[in-house]
């Protein structure tokens, strides 16, 4: 006897009754075993699909709206040291996801920081490589030091809890310590 498969709505819109119910049950089950959930709920999802509708939409605690300024120079500078690592950076971040960490870099951040490249270029070309860098390096640090300074922002944020990483496991913060030596090698 052949089995029946069931056809998943896949990449389709989701419904507020699809969102109610898929809420309703995690409410009950708890986030895990999304593939379970999809089947409670009574979904004609993946999921893969229910999971990602609930990290980046529906959890209660997910901060909406644009991204304020503290916010940006955060995401540049946790960038700058973790690189692609949207989760690691949204984890940074309360209330935000690393979706829209990552939607927000490549639509607004990276060719912000591309324009700003471009016109350092077109005024200095004389200037080597290492110059470019460490004057980079400088305007980065001059800006973390006048963010700290700043006292009228509504959202603070101690520096050396983002930085914290005494949690983790030392074999996987070796690429910390490489960017590390790199950036001192930056300094005049």
């Amino acid at each position: 006897m052949a089995s029946v498969k069931k056809e998943l709505n896949r990449g389709g819109a989701w419904t507020a009754e699809e969102d109610k119910k898929l809420a309703e049950v995690i409410e009950i089950h708890g986030p895990k075993r999304w593939k379970t959930i999809a089947a409670k709920a009574g979904l004609n999802r993946c999921g893969k699909s229910c999971r990602l509708r609930w990290l980046n939409y529906l959890r209660p605690n997910i901060k909406r709206g644009n991204i304020s300024d503290q916010e940006e120079d955060l995401i540049l500078r946790l960038h700058k040291l973790l690189g692609n690592r949207w989760s690691l950076i949204a984890g940074r971040l309360p209330g935000r996801t690393d979706n829209e960490i990552k939607n927000y870099w490549n639509s607004h951040l990276s060719k912000k920081i591309n324009q700003r490249e471009e016109q350092s270029e077109g005024s200095t070309r004389e200037f080597s490589s290492k110059t470019k860098k460490r004057r980079i390096s400088e305007k980065a640090k001059q800006e973390v030091k006048e963010e700290n300074t700043s006292h009228d922002s509504k959202i603070k944020f101690d520096l050396d809890d983002f930085f914290d990483f005494s949690g983790e496991n030392p074999s996987t913060l070796e690429w910390v310590r490489k960017f590390l030596e790199l950036d001192e090698g930056l300094l005049p």
